[in-house]
């Protein structure tokens, strides 16, 4: 094969995901280098792509360091909510050899770093990303939620008092409401309505990814501390109604005390 025949070497980009925080404000980041709106992403400089996602993911490639730096000091007033352990991973993809597929030895190989594959790859780490956070931190409620699951389904009610239920219903009320609320897993990247031939790529970095599978199962981890939740609530409220009977009946027994006491002693003399 001549030296014009011979296919250009795959160019390396290092593709990084970053966990910043809750949230991400991106109104009034619109930009005229724009590749999209939802989510937010644009050039940057020569060869550089990001991609910003309100759950609280930036994704960068094949950005410089001095580049990555002025973008993160952008977005710094930005940023709503830290995270309790900061987030990252990092790939790296092949542009330009062959197919895309997920090579054996770890890096994702692309046919291009065009806009709708740099979204599409984007979509599948960012979601990798935030899923890390929100496996860690439904995690540490349910380390606490299942022994005591546990112990309702053999002795019909808790080892714990009151208000140590009430601060785990807390945490978990909290943590659940910031999950579900947070990433649509099941959700495909608007680019797939344009570009359906490129359904199977995304289907390989969701494969590559996990992301269905830890999405289930984050929903079924949910599901129990819901649950479980409920039921401390119902005992609570059983306690407390126990509690305010227990108080009328002594009440009347009072009232009726202090009633016998009049008739046998004042009204007697």
């Amino acid at each position: 094969m001549s030296d014009s025949q011979t296919p250009p070497a795959a160019l390396h980009y290092t593709a990084r995901a970053l966990l910043l925080g809750d949230r991400i404000d991106l109104a009034g980041l619109e930009r005229t280098d724009t590749i999209s709106t939802s989510p937010l992403a644009f050039h940057v400089g020569q060869n550089g792509k990001v991609a910003l996602y309100r759950y609280g993911v930036a994704v960068m490639v094949g950005l410089t360091p001095l580049e990555e730096e002025d973008i993160l000091a952008r977005l710094k007033g930005r940023v709503v909510g830290a995270p309790l352990r900061k987030e990252d991973e990092a790939v790296t993809l092949l542009v330009g050899e062959g197919d895309d597929r997920i090579t054996p030895a770890g890096p994702i190989a692309l046919k291009d770093l065009s806009n709708e594959r740099f979204l599409i790859f984007a979509d599948a780490i960012a979601k990798s990303v935030a899923l890390a956070r929100d496996e860690r931190e439904v995690n540490m409620v349910f380390d606490k939620v299942e022994p005591l699951a546990n112990v309702l389904g053999r002795l019909g009610r808790p080892n714990r008092n009151r208000k140590e239920m009430l601060k785990l219903i807390g945490q978990a009320l909290g943590v659940q409401h910031r999950v579900s609320g947070r990433v649509a897993v099941d959700d495909k990247p608007d680019v797939l309505w344009d570009r359906p031939d490129l359904e199977r790529l995304y289907a390989r970095l969701e494969d590559e990814y996990e992301l269905k599978e830890r999405g289930q199962t984050l929903q079924r981890k949910l599901d129990v501390i819901v649950e479980t939740v409920r039921a401390l609530t119902d005992i609570i409220d059983a306690d407390r109604s126990s509690f305010m009977e227990m108080a009328i009946v002594l009440l009347i027994l009072a009232e009726i005390g202090i009633s016998l006491f009049e008739i046998m002693f004042v009204r007697g003399h």
